[in-house]
C-alpha cells in the first residue's frame, strides 16, 4: 500500500505548534513574529515527514504563485528551432531557484498582449519577456501599472529594466570582419521580422560597418529571417538570384544560417571559396557546421541568469536602475569566412 501523504496538520502535531504557524513558516509569510527555534522545529518536522506544501494552498495564503514567467513572442515552430533556448532557460531557472521560485515557459505568437493574463490571473508573480517588439504598447502600459517585468532585449525609448548584449556593436564587429577580408558585396539576413528590436539593432550595426568601410548600404541586400532555418533558406535563395556579385553574407542567427547554407550549397556554390558566411549566437553546433561557422558568441545562459536575478530583485521589493545591463559578446572566427582573393 502507498504511504499516506503527510499534511500540514501532521507537521503541526510533530512540531507541537498550530497549523496556522506551520502555514506562516512554510509559506514564508513576512511580518509574523515566530522564533527561529520554532521555525527550525517546523522545518525539521516537514523534512522528517517528507511534507510537500500544496501549491494552491500556498498561493491562497501568500497571494503569490512563487513562479516567474519566461515569455517568448514566437510560434511553436520558432521555439522548437531556437537552439539557444535551453541555455537561456537554465540561466533563468538557476536564478529562480536561488529564491525558491519556479519558471513557467510561455510562447505567444498572434495575441501578443495575452501575457498580461499570466499576471492578472496570478499565474506568475512577474515575467521576463524575451525579444520585445517595438510596437508593444500593452507591455509598457502593464509595466507602468506596476506589474514586475524584465526584458531580455531592449525597447528603445522605454524605462523597462532590461538585460541584453549590444546588438548593434556586435553586428558591426562581425560585418567589419568580413570587410577586413576585402568583401564589398555583403548581404544580410535578419534573425527575426523587422518589428523586433534585435533585428533592427543588428541591421543598424550592419549598415554602420558598411559605411565605416566606405560601402553605401543597399536595402536590396537585406532580407528578413524569421527564427527558422527555412526562413534563411528562402531569403538566401532570393539573394543569390538577385545579387550576382555577392561574395559574403551576414546572417543574424546561426539557426537561420542553417537554411541559408543549404541554399548556397543547393546553388552549387562553395563556402567560403565562393561565398563567406558569418552567423550570430554561436549555438552549440556552430563549430561543427561544414565548414565551421564564423559567428558572434551570445552569452545565453548568462543573459537568462541576469534577467532572472533582476526580476527576483524586483519581487523582493528592490527598485532597480533603468540603465540596461549589457553583457559582452565575442567574435568567434572559424573557416566559413575567407579573404575575397580566394572567393568569387
Amino acid at each position: 500500500m502507498n504511504k499516506k501523504r503527510a499534511t500540514s496538520q501532521d507537521v503541526a502535531r510533530l512540531a507541537g505548534v498550530s497549523r496556522t504557524t506551520v502555514s506562516f513558516v512554510l509559506n514564508n509569510i513576512q511580518g509574523v513574529k515566530i522564533s527561529e527555534a520554532t521555525r527550525a522545529k517546523i522545518h525539521n518536522a516537514a523534512r522528517e515527514l517528507n511534507y510537500l506544501p500544496n501549491v494552491s494552498g500556498r498561493k491562497l495564503v501568500s497571494g503569490k504563485s512563487n513562479t516567474i514567467g519566461l515569455v517568448l513572442l514566437q510560434s511553436f515552430v520558432q521555439v522548437q528551432a531556437d537552439a539557444n533556448l535551453i541555455n537561456v532557460m537554465l540561466g533563468v531557472e538557476k536564478a529562480a531557484s536561488e529564491f525558491g521560485y519556479h519558471v513557467l515557459l510561455k510562447h505567444l505568437e498572434k495575441n501578443v498582449s495575452s501575457y498580461t493574463h499570466l499576471i492578472r490571473e496570478n499565474s506568475v508573480d512577474g515575467i521576463i519577456l524575451s525579444g520585445p517588439r517595438k510596437d508593444d504598447e500593452n507591455l509598457i502600459r502593464m509595466y507602468h501599472e506596476g506589474f514586475p517585468v524584465v526584458l531580455m532585449g531592449q525597447l528603445p525609448g522605454s524605462d523597462l529594466p532590461s538585460v541584453d548584449i549590444d546588438n548593434q556593436k556586435a553586428a558591426a564587429e562581425i560585418v567589419s570582419h568580413l570587410i577586413s577580408l576585402n568583401h564589398r558585396h555583403i548581404a544580410m539576413i535578419t534573425n527575426a521580422p523587422i518589428e523586433f528590436t534585435s533585428a533592427q539593432q543588428r541591421i543598424s550595426g550592419y549598415q554602420e560597418a558598411l559605411r565605416a568601410g566606405g560601402i553605401e548600404p543597399d536595402p536590396a541586400y537585406i532580407k528578413a529571417g524569421n527564427y527558422t532555418p527555412e526562413s534563411g533558406r528562402l531569403a538566401m535563395k532570393v539573394l543569390l538570384e538577385t545579387i550576382p556579385h555577392l561574395s559574403a553574407v551576414f546572417i543574424a542567427s546561426d539557426v537561420v544560417a542553417i537554411g541559408a547554407i543549404q541554399a548556397i550549397t543547393d546553388a552549387g556554390l562553395r563556402i567560403p571559396q565562393d561565398i563567406s558566411v558569418a552567423g550570430f549566437d554561436d549555438i552549440p553546433l556552430a563549430g561543427y557546421f561544414t565548414p565551421p561557422l564564423t559567428t558572434m558568441r551570445l552569452p545565453s545562459s548568462e543573459l537568462g541568469f541576469a534577467a532572472g536575478k533582476q526580476l527576483l530583485r524586483i519581487l523582493q521589493g528592490e527598485k532597480l536602475e533603468t540603465t540596461p545591463i549589457i553583457l559582452k559578446s565575442d567574435l568567434i572566427v572559424r573557416s566559413s569566412s575567407l579573404a575575397k582573393e580566394n572567393s568569387r
